[in-house]
Formats: C-alpha cells, structure tokens, sequence
C-alpha cells in the first residue's frame, strides 16, 4: 500500500486546502528552460575563460622567473669572481711601471699576470659579466657610488665622472657592484 492510501481521505483533502502548503513548483516552459541554459552556460564559459586567461598568466611568470632564476643563478659566484679579477688589477698595478733596461723576470711577470687577466675578464663577458669604467661619463647613482667630490677642471661639466677607483661590474644587465668614483663638484653659487 502507498502513503496516499494509509491517508484518510479527508486528510487528504485537508491537506489540499490548508492554506500555506506550498503547492508543488510548476514545471518550467521551454523558453524558460531555454533561458536558464543559456544563461548557466555563459556563466560556466565565462568562469573557463578566466581560468584560461589566470593559466596563462601562471605559465607566463614562471617562463619569466624560471629565465631570471637562469640568468641570475650565478649572483653571488660572479660577485666573488668580480672581487678575484680586481685583486688581480691591484696586483698588476703594484707592479713597477715598464721602464727601458727592466729586468726581464719583471717584464715576463708583468706580461704573463696582463695574459691571465685578459683571460680571465673574456670568461666573464662569455658568462654575462661586464666591467664599464665611467670616467669621463655622466655620474649614475645606479651604477656608481660618488667617494669623493672635487673642482671640476677645465672643460668638464659639473657631475662628471672624473676619475674611477673601481669599475662598475654587471651580470646580463643586473648591477653586481658600484663603481667607486670621483665627482666633479658643481659650481658654489
């Protein structure tokens, strides 16, 4: 036996004519249903496109942090090679100037440290890193560091690089470390 005829009839009719029972949902028309469709699958392709286009964007910023981590991976060795290739500088400049009638162990040391140091500066411009002396350019406080500031000499603007303790050194463009520098001073007035 079904729930309907356990029912005393009167209750069933009861129950038909009490008001507030919710009378059951009308079936929808088949524009309605159309419509509801249409409406659903433009929330649903526009929810797909915006996770297409945030996918995109994701690919396209780990491309982009997976080639700086590439291009930049070597920060702190080239720094310490920067550092190597600058001692090998003040060593060469410690030594005596050439001079007529030098010993020739002298002449052979000083040439042998120059061969290792052209060596050594062509590894590093193979491997991205680059020394720029500014004397004579404009100062750039983002790749130089003013040491000291003097009068500036005949011909030469204010703010002009004029004289470099240490290069400027770069890895593919990024700075490594300042060039140490003197600054022609801007006129007192």
């Amino acid at each position: 036996m079904s729930e309907k005829q356990d029912i005393p009839t009167d209750m069933r009719a009861q129950e038909a004519t009490t008001p507030g029972a919710e009378a059951p949902p009308a079936e929808p028309t088949p524009e309605e249903r159309i419509a509801a469709l249409e409406a659903e699958a433009a929330a649903l392709k526009d929810k797909w496109l915006r996770a297409e286009a945030e996918m995109q964007n994701l690919r396209t910023r780990t491309q982009r942090e997976v080639q700086e981590a590439r291009a930049y991976a070597t920060q702190k060795f080239a720094r310490d090679a920067v550092e190597a290739a600058e001692n090998l500088r003040r060593g060469l400049d410690a030594l005596p100037p050439k001079a007529e009638g030098e010993a020739e162990a002298i002449a052979k040391i000083r040439d042998g440290f120059e061969g290792v140091e052209r060596s050594f500066l062509g590894i590093l411009e193979r491997n991205g890193v680059r020394r720029e002396d500014p004397t004579g350019k404009p100062f750039d406080p983002e790749l130089h560091q003013a040491m000291a500031e003097q009068p500036a000499p005949a011909g030469v603007a204010p703010g002009t690089v004029t004289a470099c303790w240490t290069p400027a050194w770069t890895l593919n463009g990024r700075l490594l470390k300042p060039a140490m520098v003197v600054v022609a001073a801007r006129a007192a007035g």
